[in-house]
Protein backbone atom coordinates (compact mmCIF):
# COMPACT_ATOMS: atom_id res chain seq x y z
CA UNK A 1 0.00 0.00 0.00
CA UNK A 2 2.84 2.36 0.89
CA UNK A 3 4.52 1.66 -2.45
CA UNK A 4 1.29 2.45 -4.33
CA UNK A 5 0.90 5.74 -2.46
CA UNK A 6 4.49 6.71 -3.29
CA UNK A 7 3.93 5.92 -6.98
CA UNK A 8 0.71 7.96 -7.00
CA UNK A 9 2.49 10.87 -5.31
CA UNK A 10 5.34 10.74 -7.85
CA UNK A 11 2.83 10.55 -10.71
CA UNK A 12 0.92 13.59 -9.43
CA UNK A 13 4.15 15.50 -8.90
CA UNK A 14 5.32 14.77 -12.44
CA UNK A 15 1.85 15.43 -13.88
CA UNK A 16 1.95 18.97 -12.47
CA UNK A 17 5.33 19.73 -14.05
CA UNK A 18 5.95 21.71 -17.22
CA UNK A 19 8.13 18.87 -18.48
CA UNK A 20 5.22 16.42 -18.55
CA UNK A 21 3.03 18.74 -20.59
CA UNK A 22 5.93 19.58 -22.87
CA UNK A 23 6.36 15.87 -23.56
CA UNK A 24 2.62 15.24 -23.82
CA UNK A 25 1.71 18.20 -26.03
CA UNK A 26 4.80 19.50 -27.88
CA UNK A 27 6.25 16.07 -28.60
CA UNK A 28 2.91 14.84 -29.92
CA UNK A 29 2.57 17.86 -32.21
CA UNK A 30 6.17 17.35 -33.38
CA UNK A 31 5.65 13.75 -34.46
CA UNK A 32 2.33 14.59 -36.14
CA UNK A 33 4.04 17.47 -37.97
CA UNK A 34 6.81 15.14 -39.13
CA UNK A 35 4.33 12.71 -40.67
CA UNK A 36 2.29 15.58 -42.10
CA UNK A 37 5.44 16.90 -43.77
CA UNK A 38 5.98 13.51 -45.44
CA UNK A 39 2.38 13.45 -46.64
CA UNK A 40 2.53 17.00 -48.01
CA UNK A 41 5.78 16.27 -49.83
CA UNK A 42 4.22 13.24 -51.47
CA UNK A 43 0.69 14.46 -52.25
CA UNK A 44 0.95 18.22 -52.76
CA UNK A 45 4.55 19.05 -53.60
CA UNK A 46 5.46 15.79 -55.35
CA UNK A 47 8.89 16.03 -53.71
CA UNK A 48 8.93 12.79 -51.81
CA UNK A 49 12.54 11.62 -51.88
CA UNK A 50 13.58 8.09 -50.97
CA UNK A 51 16.55 5.81 -51.41
CA UNK A 52 16.73 2.07 -52.06
CA UNK A 53 18.60 -0.34 -49.83
CA UNK A 54 21.84 -1.73 -51.19
CA UNK A 55 22.83 -5.34 -50.63
CA UNK A 56 26.23 -6.21 -49.18
CA UNK A 57 28.86 -8.15 -51.09
CA UNK A 58 29.41 -11.00 -48.67
CA UNK A 59 32.28 -13.39 -48.19
CA UNK A 60 31.78 -16.86 -46.70
CA UNK A 61 34.69 -16.11 -44.36
CA UNK A 62 33.73 -14.45 -41.07
CA UNK A 63 37.04 -12.57 -41.05
CA UNK A 64 36.11 -10.83 -44.31
CA UNK A 65 32.60 -9.80 -43.33
CA UNK A 66 31.87 -6.06 -43.06
CA UNK A 67 31.83 -4.98 -39.41
CA UNK A 68 29.28 -2.68 -37.87
CA UNK A 69 29.13 -1.29 -34.32
CA UNK A 70 25.79 -0.61 -32.62
CA UNK A 71 25.73 1.26 -29.30
CA UNK A 72 22.90 0.75 -26.84
CA UNK A 73 22.36 -2.69 -28.34
CA UNK A 74 20.97 -4.53 -25.32
CA UNK A 75 17.29 -3.80 -25.97
CA UNK A 76 14.77 -1.80 -27.97
CA UNK A 77 15.95 -0.19 -31.18
CA UNK A 78 19.58 -1.15 -30.63
CA UNK A 79 18.77 -4.85 -30.36
CA UNK A 80 16.39 -4.61 -33.32
CA UNK A 81 19.08 -2.88 -35.40
CA UNK A 82 21.64 -5.53 -34.45
CA UNK A 83 19.25 -8.27 -35.55
CA UNK A 84 18.36 -6.59 -38.86
CA UNK A 85 21.99 -5.79 -39.71
CA UNK A 86 23.07 -9.35 -38.90
CA UNK A 87 20.43 -10.56 -41.35
CA UNK A 88 21.97 -8.27 -43.96
CA UNK A 89 25.33 -10.00 -43.47
CA UNK A 90 27.21 -7.67 -41.14
CA UNK A 91 29.47 -8.93 -38.39
CA UNK A 92 27.66 -7.01 -35.66
CA UNK A 93 29.45 -5.61 -32.62
CA UNK A 94 26.95 -5.02 -29.81
CA UNK A 95 28.08 -2.36 -27.33
CA UNK A 96 26.22 -1.94 -24.06
CA UNK A 97 26.68 -1.30 -20.36
CA UNK A 98 25.08 -4.43 -18.90
CA UNK A 99 26.92 -7.71 -19.56
CA UNK A 100 23.90 -9.88 -18.74
CA UNK A 101 21.63 -7.93 -21.08
CA UNK A 102 24.24 -8.15 -23.82
CA UNK A 103 24.29 -11.93 -23.38
CA UNK A 104 20.48 -12.07 -23.52
CA UNK A 105 20.43 -9.91 -26.66
CA UNK A 106 22.90 -12.26 -28.37
CA UNK A 107 20.81 -15.31 -27.42
CA UNK A 108 17.67 -13.67 -28.82
CA UNK A 109 19.38 -12.72 -32.09
CA UNK A 110 20.88 -16.21 -32.43
CA UNK A 111 17.44 -17.70 -31.88
CA UNK A 112 15.98 -15.59 -34.69
CA UNK A 113 19.09 -15.61 -36.91
CA UNK A 114 21.16 -18.75 -36.18
CA UNK A 115 23.99 -17.88 -38.58
CA UNK A 116 24.47 -14.35 -37.23
CA UNK A 117 28.04 -13.20 -36.59
CA UNK A 118 28.07 -11.31 -33.27
CA UNK A 119 30.57 -9.86 -30.81
CA UNK A 120 29.81 -8.02 -27.57
CA UNK A 121 31.71 -5.33 -25.70
CA UNK A 122 30.77 -3.90 -22.33
CA UNK A 123 31.04 -0.10 -22.31
CA UNK A 124 29.69 2.63 -20.04
CA UNK A 125 28.98 5.60 -22.27
CA UNK A 126 28.84 7.96 -19.29
CA UNK A 127 32.55 7.29 -18.74
CA UNK A 128 35.13 8.54 -21.23
CA UNK A 129 37.67 6.11 -19.80
CA UNK A 130 35.30 3.23 -20.55
CA UNK A 131 34.84 4.52 -24.10
CA UNK A 132 38.62 4.61 -24.57
CA UNK A 133 38.89 1.04 -23.30
CA UNK A 134 36.13 -0.02 -25.71
CA UNK A 135 38.00 1.51 -28.64
CA UNK A 136 41.20 -0.29 -27.69
CA UNK A 137 39.41 -3.60 -27.11
CA UNK A 138 37.69 -3.34 -30.48
CA UNK A 139 40.98 -2.70 -32.26
CA UNK A 140 42.62 -5.62 -30.45
CA UNK A 141 39.73 -7.94 -31.33
CA UNK A 142 40.03 -7.04 -35.02
CA UNK A 143 43.75 -7.79 -34.84
CA UNK A 144 43.36 -11.07 -32.91
CA UNK A 145 40.58 -12.24 -35.26
CA UNK A 146 42.81 -11.69 -38.29
CA UNK A 147 40.27 -9.18 -39.62
CA UNK A 148 40.99 -6.02 -41.57
CA UNK A 149 41.58 -3.14 -39.09
CA UNK A 150 38.46 -1.28 -40.12
CA UNK A 151 34.72 -1.01 -39.58
CA UNK A 152 32.15 -0.23 -42.24
CA UNK A 153 29.23 1.03 -40.17
CA UNK A 154 28.77 2.83 -36.84
CA UNK A 155 25.25 3.23 -35.44
CA UNK A 156 25.16 5.69 -32.54
CA UNK A 157 21.88 4.53 -31.04
CA UNK A 158 22.39 4.71 -27.25
CA UNK A 159 20.16 7.18 -25.46
CA UNK A 160 18.34 7.77 -22.18
CA UNK A 161 15.57 9.99 -20.83
CA UNK A 162 16.59 10.88 -17.27
CA UNK A 163 13.95 12.56 -15.11
CA UNK A 164 16.40 13.66 -12.42
CA UNK A 165 19.65 15.60 -12.52
CA UNK A 166 22.69 13.31 -12.41
CA UNK A 167 26.33 13.90 -13.23
CA UNK A 168 29.15 11.76 -14.61
CA UNK A 169 32.58 11.32 -13.03
CA UNK A 170 33.77 14.21 -15.23
CA UNK A 171 31.04 16.46 -13.81
CA UNK A 172 28.90 16.52 -16.96
CA UNK A 173 25.14 16.04 -17.17
CA UNK A 174 24.52 12.30 -17.55
CA UNK A 175 21.78 12.54 -20.19
CA UNK A 176 23.76 14.98 -22.36
CA UNK A 177 26.82 12.75 -22.01
CA UNK A 178 25.01 9.55 -22.95
CA UNK A 179 22.96 10.99 -25.80
CA UNK A 180 25.44 13.36 -27.39
CA UNK A 181 28.96 13.67 -25.92
CA UNK A 182 29.42 9.88 -25.98
CA UNK A 183 28.28 9.69 -29.62
CA UNK A 184 30.66 12.50 -30.56
CA UNK A 185 33.52 10.77 -28.70
CA UNK A 186 32.84 7.28 -30.07
CA UNK A 187 32.61 8.65 -33.61
CA UNK A 188 35.90 10.53 -33.37
CA UNK A 189 37.71 7.62 -31.72
CA UNK A 190 36.48 5.11 -34.32
CA UNK A 191 36.93 7.45 -37.27
CA UNK A 192 40.36 6.02 -38.20
CA UNK A 193 38.77 2.55 -38.45
CA UNK A 194 35.96 3.92 -40.61
CA UNK A 195 38.40 5.74 -42.90
CA UNK A 196 40.58 2.63 -43.11
CA UNK A 197 37.80 0.64 -44.76
CA UNK A 198 38.46 -0.43 -48.34
CA UNK A 199 34.73 -0.03 -49.06
CA UNK A 200 32.71 3.14 -48.38
CA UNK A 201 31.83 3.35 -44.68
CA UNK A 202 29.00 5.13 -42.86
CA UNK A 203 27.98 6.74 -39.57
CA UNK A 204 24.30 6.65 -38.63
CA UNK A 205 23.23 8.86 -35.75
CA UNK A 206 19.84 8.02 -34.24
CA UNK A 207 18.11 11.30 -33.50
CA UNK A 208 14.50 12.22 -32.70
CA UNK A 209 11.56 14.29 -33.91
CA UNK A 210 11.73 16.04 -30.52
CA UNK A 211 14.54 18.19 -31.93
CA UNK A 212 11.76 20.24 -33.55
CA UNK A 213 10.84 21.58 -30.10
CA UNK A 214 14.18 23.39 -29.82
CA UNK A 215 13.79 27.08 -30.67
CA UNK A 216 16.86 28.59 -29.05
CA UNK A 217 20.01 26.75 -28.08
CA UNK A 218 23.21 27.37 -26.15
CA UNK A 219 26.14 25.38 -27.53
CA UNK A 220 28.82 26.86 -25.29
CA UNK A 221 30.76 24.67 -22.86
CA UNK A 222 28.31 25.40 -20.03
CA UNK A 223 25.40 24.23 -22.16
CA UNK A 224 27.09 21.03 -23.36
CA UNK A 225 28.13 19.97 -19.87
CA UNK A 226 24.64 20.67 -18.48
CA UNK A 227 25.75 23.28 -15.98
CA UNK A 228 23.40 25.89 -17.42
CA UNK A 229 20.38 23.94 -16.05
CA UNK A 230 21.63 24.17 -12.46
CA UNK A 231 19.75 27.44 -12.01
CA UNK A 232 16.40 25.64 -12.32
CA UNK A 233 15.18 23.86 -9.20
CA UNK A 234 13.53 21.04 -11.12
CA UNK A 235 15.48 19.19 -13.76
CA UNK A 236 14.16 20.19 -17.23
CA UNK A 237 14.32 16.60 -18.50
CA UNK A 238 12.21 17.09 -21.65
CA UNK A 239 14.19 20.13 -22.77
CA UNK A 240 17.52 18.45 -22.07
CA UNK A 241 16.45 15.41 -24.09
CA UNK A 242 15.38 17.63 -27.00
CA UNK A 243 18.70 19.47 -26.72
CA UNK A 244 20.74 16.26 -26.96
CA UNK A 245 18.87 15.03 -30.02
CA UNK A 246 19.20 18.43 -31.68
CA UNK A 247 22.95 18.46 -31.02
CA UNK A 248 23.32 14.94 -32.44
CA UNK A 249 21.41 15.96 -35.56
CA UNK A 250 23.43 19.12 -36.07
CA UNK A 251 26.65 17.17 -35.45
CA UNK A 252 25.62 14.78 -38.25
CA UNK A 253 25.18 17.61 -40.73
CA UNK A 254 28.39 19.37 -39.68
CA UNK A 255 30.45 16.17 -39.88
CA UNK A 256 29.08 15.67 -43.40
CA UNK A 257 30.22 19.20 -44.30
CA UNK A 258 33.64 18.53 -42.81
CA UNK A 259 34.06 15.39 -44.91
CA UNK A 260 33.06 17.29 -48.03
CA UNK A 261 35.65 19.99 -47.29
CA UNK A 262 38.35 17.41 -46.51
CA UNK A 263 37.56 15.34 -49.57
CA UNK A 264 36.41 12.30 -47.55
CA UNK A 265 32.71 12.47 -48.45
CA UNK A 266 33.14 9.64 -50.98
CA UNK A 267 34.78 7.48 -48.30
CA UNK A 268 32.73 8.10 -45.13
CA UNK A 269 29.10 9.20 -45.22
CA UNK A 270 27.02 10.53 -42.32
CA UNK A 271 23.26 10.14 -41.98
CA UNK A 272 20.74 11.04 -39.28
CA UNK A 273 17.91 8.58 -38.70
CA UNK A 274 14.69 9.31 -36.82
CA UNK A 275 12.70 6.17 -35.91
CA UNK A 276 9.65 8.11 -34.69
CA UNK A 277 7.76 6.94 -31.58
CA UNK A 278 8.85 3.43 -30.61
CA UNK A 279 7.78 1.29 -27.67
CA UNK A 280 11.08 0.85 -25.82
CA UNK A 281 12.17 1.27 -22.21
CA UNK A 282 13.14 4.91 -22.84
CA UNK A 283 10.32 6.05 -20.54
CA UNK A 284 11.35 3.77 -17.66
CA UNK A 285 12.08 6.72 -15.33
CA UNK A 286 8.69 8.32 -15.96
CA UNK A 287 6.15 7.28 -13.27
CA UNK A 288 4.60 3.99 -14.39
CA UNK A 289 1.00 5.27 -14.31
CA UNK A 290 1.85 8.13 -16.66
CA UNK A 291 4.02 6.09 -19.02
CA UNK A 292 1.23 3.50 -19.29
CA UNK A 293 -1.26 6.28 -20.09
CA UNK A 294 1.09 7.76 -22.70
CA UNK A 295 1.53 4.39 -24.39
CA UNK A 296 -2.23 3.85 -24.53
CA UNK A 297 -2.86 7.28 -26.09
CA UNK A 298 -0.07 6.88 -28.65
CA UNK A 299 -1.45 3.49 -29.64
CA UNK A 300 -4.93 4.98 -30.08
CA UNK A 301 -3.44 7.71 -32.29
CA UNK A 302 -1.63 5.06 -34.35
CA UNK A 303 1.73 6.67 -33.65
CA UNK A 304 3.39 3.96 -31.54
CA UNK A 305 5.57 1.40 -33.31
CA UNK A 306 7.25 -1.78 -32.17
CA UNK A 307 11.09 -1.82 -32.26
CA UNK A 308 10.98 -4.16 -35.28
CA UNK A 309 8.97 -1.55 -37.21
CA UNK A 310 10.62 1.56 -35.78
CA UNK A 311 14.07 0.32 -36.74
CA UNK A 312 13.23 0.64 -40.45
CA UNK A 313 14.52 4.23 -40.69
CA UNK A 314 17.82 3.16 -39.12
CA UNK A 315 18.24 0.25 -41.53
CA UNK A 316 17.22 2.45 -44.48
CA UNK A 317 19.97 4.89 -43.51
CA UNK A 318 22.51 2.11 -42.95
CA UNK A 319 21.91 0.48 -46.33
CA UNK A 320 21.33 3.57 -48.48
CA UNK A 321 23.62 3.97 -51.53
CA UNK A 322 27.22 4.94 -50.59
CA UNK A 323 26.92 8.41 -52.11
CA UNK A 324 24.02 9.36 -49.81
CA UNK A 325 25.17 11.60 -46.96
CA UNK A 326 23.93 14.56 -44.92
CA UNK A 327 20.32 13.34 -45.07
CA UNK A 328 17.59 12.99 -42.45
CA UNK A 329 15.79 9.64 -42.74
CA UNK A 330 12.29 9.42 -41.28
CA UNK A 331 9.16 7.35 -41.81
CA UNK A 332 10.65 4.15 -43.22
CA UNK A 333 10.49 3.02 -46.87
CA UNK A 334 13.81 4.78 -47.51
CA UNK A 335 12.19 8.19 -47.17
CA UNK A 336 14.07 11.35 -46.26
CA UNK A 337 12.65 14.70 -45.23
CA UNK A 338 13.76 18.04 -43.81
CA UNK A 339 14.55 18.51 -40.15
CA UNK A 340 13.95 21.83 -38.39
CA UNK A 341 15.32 24.92 -40.13
CA UNK A 342 17.50 25.69 -37.11
CA UNK A 343 19.34 22.38 -37.50
CA UNK A 344 20.75 23.60 -40.83
CA UNK A 345 22.24 26.81 -39.37
CA UNK A 346 25.94 26.59 -40.42
CA UNK A 347 27.15 29.20 -37.93
CA UNK A 348 25.50 27.43 -35.01
CA UNK A 349 26.84 24.10 -36.28
CA UNK A 350 30.40 25.47 -36.34
CA UNK A 351 30.00 26.72 -32.77
CA UNK A 352 28.74 23.30 -31.67
CA UNK A 353 31.61 21.60 -33.50
CA UNK A 354 34.22 23.85 -31.87
CA UNK A 355 32.81 23.42 -28.36
CA UNK A 356 32.42 19.65 -28.77
CA UNK A 357 35.93 19.28 -30.18
CA UNK A 358 37.45 21.27 -27.32
CA UNK A 359 35.52 19.17 -24.81
CA UNK A 360 36.66 15.97 -26.51
CA UNK A 361 40.29 17.16 -26.44
CA UNK A 362 39.97 17.96 -22.73
CA UNK A 363 38.67 14.47 -22.05
CA UNK A 364 41.50 12.89 -24.03
CA UNK A 365 44.08 14.87 -22.05
CA UNK A 366 42.37 14.06 -18.75
CA UNK A 367 42.50 10.30 -19.26
CA UNK A 368 45.67 8.48 -20.01
CA UNK A 369 45.02 5.85 -22.67
CA UNK A 370 44.14 2.64 -20.76
CA UNK A 371 46.38 0.66 -23.13
CA UNK A 372 49.38 2.68 -21.96
CA UNK A 373 48.67 1.87 -18.32
CA UNK A 374 49.21 -1.83 -18.79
Amino acid sequence: MKKIMIELRDSLYFLCSIQFWRMGVLWTFSIIYSYLQLWLNKVLFRKCKSYPRCSLKLSPSAAKRPVCVVTGATSGLGAAAALSLSKEGYYVVLAGRNAQKLSEAVKDIKRRQPDAYLKTFQVDLTSFESILMFKNSLQQWLLDSDMHPSIQLLVNNAGILATSRRFTAEGYDQMITTNYIAAFSVTNLLLPLLKNSSAPSRIVNVTSFTHRCVSGIDVCRKGLTGNDSLASKRYPCAQVYEYTKFCLLMFSFQLHRQFCLDGHSHQVSVIAADPGVVETNLMREVPSHLSFLAIRILKLLGLLQSPDNGVEAIIDASLAPPEVSGEYFFGGKGRVTKSSSLSYDPKLAEQLWTTSSNLFLELQLSYKNPAEKA
